[in-house]
C-alpha cells in the first residue's frame, strides 16, 4: 500500500501494460515491501558504525554520516512541520553540487516526497516546463540561483525556501532534532528524473525506492565495486541520474566518502583529485581525454577507478588515460530511462573500445525494427531491460521507449560472439551516405587519434548527389595551423584508420563544440548547421 497522500504521481504512470518486463529475482534485487531509500543509504551507516566517517567533502564543510543525518532530519521537519509537505509532494531542488543540495535531497526522500532535481543552467522557460508537468508544491533552491526559478511560470508551487542566504539555514537550527522515516512503500515514487528536452519538451522519468538501491546493489556493488576507504570525486551534476548514482548514491551504500565540487571542469579536476586524495573518479570521456594531458602535473596515485560515461568511450580517449595513468577506463551506458548504467565491465573485463557486458542482474540484446534479435557481428537496436526501466510521467512516447516489454534505448549496437557490446551511434545519429551507414562517433575516434585534434564532432550534411555526406567540425590543438593542408591531411588519415567510404568529405574548422552541461557533445546542434550549410 503507498504511504503518499498525494497520489498525482502515481495517477500518471503509464498504463502497466506500457512499463517494461521488470527483473527482480536475483537476491540483491530482493526488496522489503515496506522502504525508504534515504533509511536504506544513509541512516543505516550510523547504525554500522560509521557515524563520525566522512560522508562529504566539500570546499566549504566536511560532513560526517552522523551531521549530515543531522542536518537531513532537521530539513525533513522544515518541510513537513513548517511547509506542509505531505508524501507524494514533487519537490523542486535547484544548486550545484554541494552539501546543502544532498542533505535537502535526502529529507525529501526520508520524509516520503518525491525529488525533482533541476540542472543549474536551466533558464526561466525551462523550468516552467518542469514546473508545470510535475505539478510541483515546493521548491528547495541555492539562494545564487533562485531569480530563474522565481521567473518561471509555477502556478501549483506553494513554498520557495533558500539556503545561502540564511533563510532555511535558520529554519533548520530552530527545528527539532530526530524525524522519524515516512513508512514507505519500495515501489514509491521517490524521483522525477528529467531528460535534457533535447528533442522537444522534456520527459519525466519516474523512479522507486527500490530503485535507488537497485543501482547500488547493481552496478555499483558488482561492476564499480567500491570499498567503505573510498574516496568518489566528479564532475556531473546531481540533477544528472550519473552524477546522483557515482557521487552519492554509490558511496552512501558502502558508507565511503563523496567530494563534491560546484565546479569541476577537467583543467581543475586533477588538481582537485591530488588535493583530496580522490580513489574513484567520474566524468565524461572529454574530460578524460584533457585531465590525461595534465595528468604528469599532478599526483593522480591515489585514484584506483575511472568511470566514463554520457557519451561514447572513444579507444584513443582510453588509451591516452591508460598511458598517463595506468588505470582503465571503465565505460558504460546508462539513461535516465533506466537511472543509472546498465551495461558496463568491471576492470578485469575490459575489452577497449567495447561498452562492455550487462550488469548482472539486466540482459541486452541487439533488435531490428520489428524487435526481432539479429544476428550477433549485425548492426541493429540496443533493447534492455532488468530491476529498473521506462516509466515516463504521463508522456505519450511512452510506447515508443518501451517495445515488448524491452526499453528500446535510442542507441545502435554491435554484440560480439563473446556478448560484448560495441556501441555505433544514437540511432538518429547514423548518416547514410550513397547507401552506405556510417556511424559518426567511429570516424570521430579515427579523427581523435590524429596528434593535431583536440575535440571533433561528425554529423551527416545534405548533398545532392550522396544523399548525405561525413562532415567533421574539428577543435585544432593549439598552435595547430587550421587550413586546406590540415583537411586534406585528417582525411586521408582517416582513411586509412577505417574503411576509406566513411572519411569526411567535409571539414569544418571551429574554436568550440556545442556541449550540454553534462559535456555530452550536441550532435543536434551541429547536424543544424550542417543543414544550413555552416
Amino acid at each position: 500500500m503507498s504511504a503518499h497522500r498525494d497520489s498525482f504521481a502515481r495517477d500518471h504512470l503509464p498504463p502497466r501494460e506500457q512499463w517494461p518486463e521488470f527483473l527482480l529475482d536475483r537476491p540483491e534485487y530482493r526488496y522489503p515491501a515496506r522502504l525508504n531509500c534515504a533509511v536504506e543509504l544513509l541512516d543505516r551507516n550510523l547504525e554500522r558504525g560509521r557515524g563520525e566517517h566522512p560522508a562529504l567533502v566539500t570546499p566549504q564543510e566536511t560532513l560526517s554520516y552522523a551531521q549530515l543525518a543531522d542536518r537531513v532530519d532537521r530539513i525533513a521537519r522544515v518541510l513537513v512541520d513548517r511547509l506542509g509537505l505531505v508524501p507524494g509532494n514533487r519537490v523542486l531542488l535547484r544548486s550545484a553540487n554541494n552539501a546543502w543540495m544532498v542533505a535537502a535531497y535526502f529529507a525529501v526522500l526520508k520524509a516520503g516526497g518525491i525529488v525533482v532535481a533541476t540542472m543549474p543552467l536551466l533558464r526561466a522557460k525551462e523550468l516552467s516546463q518542469v514546473l508545470r508537468k510535475a505539478r510541483i508544491s515546493h521548491a528547495l533552491c541555492d539562494a545564487r540561483l533562485a531569480e530563474e526559478l522565481r521567473k518561471a511560470e509555477a502556478p501549483d508551487l506553494r513554498h520557495l525556501v533558500c539556503w545561502g542566504d540564511g533563510e532555511l539555514e535558520g529554519m533548520v537550527a530552530q527545528a527539532a532534532p530526530g524525524f522519524p522515516a515516512c513508512d514507505t512503500a519500495a515501489d514509491d515514487i521517490c524521483l522525477i528524473g528529467f531528460t535534457s528536452g533535447s528533442t522537444g519538451e522534456p520527459k519525466g522519468t519516474l523512479h522507486f525506492h527500490r530503485d535507488m538501491l537497485a543501482i547500488c546493489d547493481g552496478y555499483g556493488m558488482q561492476v564499480l565495486r567500491p570499498q567503505a576507504s573510498d574516496v568518489f570525486i566528479g564532475s556531473p551534476p546531481l540533477a544528472f541520474t550519473f552524477g546522483l548514482g557515482g557521487l552519492v548514491l554509490f558511496p552512501f551504500r558502502v558508507g565511503a566518502t563523496a567530494v563534491l565540487l560546484e565546479r569541476a571542469p577537467p583543467e581543475d579536476l586533477p588538481a582537485a583529485i591530488a588535493r583530496y586524495r580522490a580513489t574513484v573518479c567520474f566524468t565524461a570521456p572529454t574530460a578524460y581525454r584533457i585531465m590525461a594531458g595534465l595528468a604528469g602535473r599532478h599526483d593522480l596515485s591515489s585514484l584506483r577507478k575511472s568511470v566514463s560515461a554520457g557519451e561514447a568511450l572513444p579507444k584513443p580517449i582510453f588509451d591516452s588515460w591508460q598511458v598517463a595513468t595506468g588505470l582503465k577506463l571503465m565505460d558504460g551506458i546508462g539513461a535516465t530511462e533506466m537511472l543509472h548504467i546498465f551495461i558496463s565491465a568491471p576492470e578485469e573485463a575490459i575489452r577497449p573500445g567495447a561498452t562492455g557486458l550487462p550488469v548482472p542482474g539486466y540482459v541486452a540484446r541487439v533488435v531490428d525494427e520489428a524487435g526481432a534479435e539479429v544476428p550477433r557481428g549485425t548492426i541493429g537496436r540496443l533493447a534492455v531491460k532488468g530491476p529498473t526501466g521506462c516509466r515516463y510521467l504521463d508522456d505519450p512516447r511512452q510506447a515508443q521507449y518501451v517495445q515488448h516489454g524491452w526499453n528500446i534505448t535510442g542507441d545502435t549496437y554491435i554484440q560480439d560472439a563473446d556478448g560484448y557490446f560495441w556501441y555505433q551511434a544514437r540511432n538518429d545519429d547514423m548518416i547514410i551516405s550513397a547507401g552506405y551507414n556510417i556511424a559518426g562517433p567511429e570516424v570521430e575516434a579515427a579523427l581523435l587519434a590524429h596528434p593535431a585534434v583536440a575535440e571533433c564532432g561528425v554529423v551527416g550534411a545534405p548533398d545532392a548527389e550522396r544523399g548525405m555526406v561525413v562532415r567533421a567540425y574539428v577543435v585544432p590543438k593549439p598552435g595547430v595551423v587550421a587550413d586546406a593542408a590540415l583537411a586534406k591531411a585528417l582525411q586521408d588519415f582517416v582513411k586509412a584508420e577505417i574503411a576509406p567510404y566513411k572519411y569526411p568529405r567535409s571539414v569544418v574548422f571551429c574554436d568550440a563544440l556545442p556541449r550540454t552541461e553534462t559535456g555530452k557533445l550536441q550532435r543536434f546542434a551541429l547536424r543544424r548547421q550542417a543543414e544550413a550549410g555552416a
